[in-house]
């Protein structure tokens, strides 16, 4: 299985070392790093000031090359009717989108005594097995602690760990 991290604007290195390693960690599988993209047409949306993630989507599922492959932005994203996501994914799908524009806060609100820095770090970490998740079938989980579990905010992101329970692990297995 190879997965293609495709960065669409500025992402700095530490984030794809960071999402590469979180990667093979959890799923095992081969990763490697498109060249950076532009944003795409038509993503721009001015009465949000935010940019679709379906089209970033899209733009990774064109230029990947891998089975899956993932956007990560550093821009703000929003689907549909959601304020904003700090990824998107289709189950079954090649294609994901992580943007790390929300993950980036200065505190995990004293849940560790990680630098800032650090803190970041794990967020994109989580945020990228997540989505990638999603492109296996996997869907949301119960479980707090499981890197599949919905979290909509920064604080639910802190809580969950790296990897995958369990009962998710075996749906993939």
């Amino acid at each position: 299985m190879l997965v293609d991290i495709v960065p669409v604007g500025n992402v700095p290195a530490a984030v794809k070392r960071a999402a590469s390693t979180a990667l093979r960690s959890v799923y095992d599988c081969d990763v490697t790093v498109n060249d950076s993209q532009s944003i795409p047409n038509g993503a721009y949306d001015a009465d949000r000031n935010q940019y679709s993630a379906e089209t970033f989507i899209q733009l990774a599922e064109r230029v990947g090359r891998g089975t899956k492959n993932i956007a990560i932005t550093p821009h703000d994203l929003f689907y549909r009717r959601r304020n904003y996501v700090f990824g998107l994914a289709y189950l079954d799908g090649s294609g994901s989108v992580v943007s790390t524009y929300r993950l980036q806060t200065s505190s995990d609100g004293g849940f560790s005594n990680q630098s800032a820095a650090d803190i970041f770090e794990d967020r994109v970490r989580k945020e990228i097995v997540h989505e990638i998740g999603h492109t296996y079938g996997l869907e949301h989980c119960d479980n707090n602690r499981c890197v599949m579990n919905f979290s909509p905010t920064v604080r639910e992101v802190d809580i969950k760990e790296e990897n995958l329970c369990g009962s998710c692990q075996r749906l993939i297995s």
